[in-house]
């Protein structure tokens, strides 16, 4: 039963030595094994000659049957002296189970490891992921998981996992990975898309069913198929030919099978090689004589391999058996001994007997294993790296579960029944094949399929198992106005947010509506819906709260904070009016004190988040009315003097009223408790509008000990999605504005990447463009920057909210570089319209009249000297060193050569005392320009180089 690699590779001699045919091999499987081969040689080549590791993606895929796990099973057997392998297996019944095939794969590989390594290995992020690998309990009260963030540290942790393991490198082989868990696959995709810059430290090995194409096809199957757009190789398996079929014909049955016999076992199972073992081996036990006049029987003996034939085989075997295996099902991998007989209400000698019968026929197998970690501190509270101290040593070493050895192929293998164990170890049944558990459990009545889900229920909660373990059983359960129902799934809901799941609790919580809940929580079912799907489904999140806040049932607070995500949410769809709205119609009916001030400080900003506005003037008067006698007492004061802060910025208030307000809102410098970067009562946005404003006002420095502190506070929660590219974005505004341009270009590049993993067209990347635009802009790079404006389509029509900085103006500002002239005062000129209509004159924030005078200079000279003239008196209303300097600048176009030295020079003082280095070195340069200085001008063209302008010449100007 053997097959050779038909023509092995010089250049692959362990593939030769170690993964060739001979007895007990796979048949016509010499290509597939040949490819594990170089990929497992590869893997282990860098690690024994101390290079990196090379890894990879490898996939195998096959109809049912095909062969995909006997293949598996023959690659881990083969690479598990040289590798440390890792296994897991999707499941038909567990594809709503987060997280399931992750914990799989790494659970066994961390319980070799004592608490110092785990600590190492996990960093600083054990409390983020120990409860999606099932290694801590999740605390209701926790917050939200980002799911972004669980995936990058998921991700980190198996590239930890893989150094530490380099002298046995890991390979990660998944079954069925069709079935796989939609929070798996999104950590597999995240993390095989390092490869893109450098080689896996691991081998993912994934064997999966085809996958359906076109565009309606399910997120699973675009994983996938993105995963196998990365993999090294990916292959489809055959069915065996007749001559294969024969060959496992004659090693079965012996060797006087004669051919008439062969060809109608390769005709009745079409070479599939699960049908063709499973037909084999009721050969065998009829003791059938595999000559020509038995042939006719085959096609009757194959009609029970599967489907409707498989469930009458089953049912042949006794009610109790059937009833065992319908319990085999619905528990799927919770299918242990006291478990199935608590579901099927079999006594344990019952279970026992039925489970050999299975065996004996091919249905189900046994696997038994020692306790991981996560089940050993199964019903005693949340592990730790300091509660895994003891029974290091009885454990097994990282990386040795898998598949029975005894395998050869997807048939149900012998094994041994539920003897004694050793104490401590765990049995579990589970059936000989996929193929199996699908017919039965599709076979299963309607009405007693329900039944057990119910009772499997109650079994796991008295085993000790949590809410979120006993979802998908409540799922599966009728409604039936069962209050208990609801507070169970919604306390699933809750620990599936712990862990970073949001679609499981949103599937618990529409699941929850169903039962339904009573009158008194049926607003906050619905509250708790919108609030799991705040940020993913913003659409479905406005309908829940404004539902929930149509009902009774909601106290104050509740209430408050269920308007303050319901205008998130609204502002998260572009609807930034709605969400104002819908802020002040809460607040004028909620009395005066901390939750009304909450309400106002939300209301102000998105109402000035707004592109366009009634009356912008009247609410800026409004806002300044209701600050003015503000100390920062409560951080619902502070709230509101960040706002007003933010708010005198755009207007061109004086920078030192900027900076009182903004020093007012915080504490000794620092954000208050509470209203930090991760609170979720304020959200990131408030304090983001401090360092936003202190940037502006010529004080980085603050600006920057801010927004590094919530790149760190985002970092440590895991939050690593659209809020710390968002963070990044802020890193880079605040070294653009210090003229550190390749600092800003790094740091606003890595936040484009970091938003382009979310998704497309957020506010963040609005902002990050804009800024990355300017920047390249500045350093001489237009080509460069006309790429990223074309990319994230940078330009009209801009979205509903404002551009970090202001977007036309710096759209302006590249279309004068790319020498589009008149385009590029179409532009200005309609930011001067949009802005000056709502009072924002903060020259530096949007510098659309120093450009526009520029650009009309030659032209409408005139205009363009009154339209300096109005910039020079905004600066000095704004007061900051970087507006005067460069409102000085711009004047010193329309005066004449001795005026305009002057007004250069003062420029220069202006900007040597500003921390805009850039602008300084522009201003040097039309001082060193204008008055013929040689020195002058290599001075200030180093200080340009130091800012990272990049010029042809060193005498050439820097872009304006």
């Amino acid at each position: 039963m053997s097959s050779d690699p038909e023509h092995p590779s010089p250049a692959a001699p362990f593939a030769t030595r170690a993964w060739g045919g001979g007895r007990g091999g796979l048949l016509e499987r010499g290509p597939e094994l040949t490819a594990a081969a170089h990929a497992v040689e590869e893997l282990v080549a860098g690690a024994v000659a101390g290079h990196p590791v090379r890894g990879g993606i490898l996939v195998y895929q096959g109809e049912a049957g095909i062969g995909k796990t006997a293949l598996l099973g023959e690659i881990h057997r083969r690479a598990r002296d040289r590798c440390t392998v890792l296994t897991a297996r999707g499941g038909e019944t567990l594809t709503s189970v987060p997280f399931h095939v992750t914990r799989q794969l790494l659970q066994p590989a961390l319980d070799g490891f004592g608490p110092e390594d785990i600590h190492d290995l996990f960093g600083d992020h054990f409390d983020l992921l120990a409860p999606a690998l099932g290694l801590a309990s999740p605390s209701p009260s926790d917050e939200p998981a980002d799911p972004q963030g669980v995936q990058d540290g998921l991700a980190r942790l198996l590239e930890r996992l893989a150094d530490r393991l380099r002298d046995r490198p890991p390979v990660l082989l998944v079954d069925d990975a069709q079935w796989a868990d939609a929070e798996t696959l999104a950590w597999l995709d995240a993390f095989t898309r390092i490869g893109r810059n450098r080689r896996l430290p691991v081998l993912l090995v994934l064997a999966h069913r085809p996958l359906p194409k076109g565009p309606h096809r399910s997120g699973t199957a675009a994983v996938l198929a993105g995963l196998a757009g990365r993999a090294v190789l990916t292959l489809g398996l055959h069915a065996l030919t007749p001559d294969a079929t024969a060959a496992l014909a004659r090693d079965m049955l012996g060797d006087h099978a004669d051919e008439p016999f062969c060809r109608e076992l390769w005709t009745v199972t079409g070479g599939n090689p699960y049908e063709t073992v499973e037909l084999l081996a009721k050969a065998r036990d009829r003791m059938l004589e595999p000559v020509a006049g038995s042939a006719g029987l085959l096609r009757d003996l194959g009609a029970g391999a599967r489907g409707g034939g498989l469930v009458t085989r089953i049912k042949e075997l006794g009610t109790g058996p059937t009833n065992l295996a319908w319990g085999i099902a619905v528990l799927g991998a919770d299918s242990t001994p006291p478990l199935l007989a608590a579901v099927t209400g079999l006594g344990p000698r019952e279970v026992a007997e039925h489970a050999e019968l299975l065996r004996q026929a091919r249905i189900v197998t046994t696997r038994t294993t020692p306790p991981t970690r996560a089940e050993r501190a199964a019903g005693s509270g949340p592990t730790t790296p300091a509660d895994v101290r003891e029974a290091q040593d009885a454990e097994a070493p990282a990386g040795h579960g898998g598949p029975d050895d005894s395998a050869a192929g997807d048939a149900p293998a012998a094994g041994s029944g539920l003897a004694a164990v050793t104490p401590g170890e765990v049995t579990h049944l589970e059936f000989a094949h996929p193929l199996i558990a699908t017919a039965v459990y599709g076979a299963v009545p309607t009405g007693a399929r329900t039944a057990l889900h119910g009772r499997a229920v109650w079994a796991l909660t008295e085993a000790g198992h949590g809410p979120a373990a006993v979802s998908r059983h409540l799922l599966q359960v009728h409604p039936d106005d069962d209050e208990e129902v609801v507070d169970r799934l919604r306390a699933a809901a809750a620990e599936h947010l712990a862990v970073g799941a949001p679609d499981a609790a949103r599937r618990c919580l529409e699941r929850a509506l169903e039962e339904p809940p009573g009158p008194e929580t049926y607003a906050q079912v619905l509250y708790e819906l919108g609030c799991a799907s705040l940020l993913t489904a913003p659409a479905a999140t406005v309908r829940h709260l404004r539902s929930a806040l149509d009902l009774p049932g909601l106290d104050h607070p509740l209430r408050i904070d269920a308007t303050y995500r319901l205008a998130q949410a609204l502002a998260h769809n572009n609807e930034l009016r709605e969400a104002a709205r819908a802020l002040d119609a809460e607040a004028v009916r909620t009395p005066p004190g901390t939750d009304r001030r909450r309400l106002q400080a939300a209301h102000f900003m998105y109402e000035g988040f707004q592109a366009a506005e009634e009356d912008g003037l009247r609410r800026s008067r409004r806002l300044a009315e209701l600050t003015e006698g503000f100390t920062g007492a409560d951080n619902s004061e502070r709230a509101l003097l960040m706002v007003r802060g933010f708010d005198a910025m755009l207007r061109g208030e004086p920078a030192t009223e900027v900076v009182r307000l903004c020093d007012r809102a915080l504490v000794d410098g620092a954000l208050a408790r509470g209203l930090g970067w991760t609170d979720s009562t304020w959200g990131f946005e408030i304090p983001a509008l401090t360092g936003i404003a202190y940037a502006f006002a010529d004080r980085p420095d603050r600006a920057e000990s801010l927004f590094t502190e919530a790149v760190r506070a985002f970092e440590i929660s895991g939050w690593s999605g659209a809020h710390l590219a968002f963070a990044h974005t802020l890193l880079g505004l605040v070294h653009r504005r210090r003229g550190n341009l390749p600092q800003a270009q790094h740091y606003l590049e890595e936040g484009l990447r970091l938003a382009d993993r979310v998704g497309k067209g957020l506010p963040v990347h609005w902002d990050t463009a804009c800024l990355l635009v300017d920047t390249l802009v500045a350093r001489g790079r237009t080509a460069e920057a006309r790429s990223v404006a074309d990319r994230y389509s940078f330009g009209p029509p801009w979205p509903g909210a404002i551009v970090l900085p202001d977007g036309p103006s710096v759209l302006g500002r590249l279309l004068l570089a790319e020498g589009r002239v008149e385009e590029a005062v179409a532009t200005l000129e309609a930011a001067a319209e949009a802005l000056i209509g709502r009072g924002r004159h903060h020259i530096v924030w949007a510098p659309w009249p120093l450009d526009l005078a520029r650009a009309l200079a030659a032209t409408d000279p005139d205009r363009a000297a009154g339209i300096a003239a109005e910039a020079r008196a905004r600066a000095e209303r704004i007061g900051t060193p970087t507006a005067l300097g460069e409102a000085l600048r711009c004047a010193a176009l329309f005066a004449g050569p001795s005026e305009s030295r002057r007004l250069l020079a003062e420029a220069v003082a202006h900007l040597s005392a500003s921390p805009s280095r850039y602008e300084e070195a522009r201003a040097r340069l039309d001082l060193a320009r204008a008055t013929g200085s040689p020195r002058a001008l290599a001075e200030a063209t180093a200080l340009a180089a130091a800012c990272g302008v990049v010029t042809a010449r060193a005498s050439d100007r820097p872009p304006e």
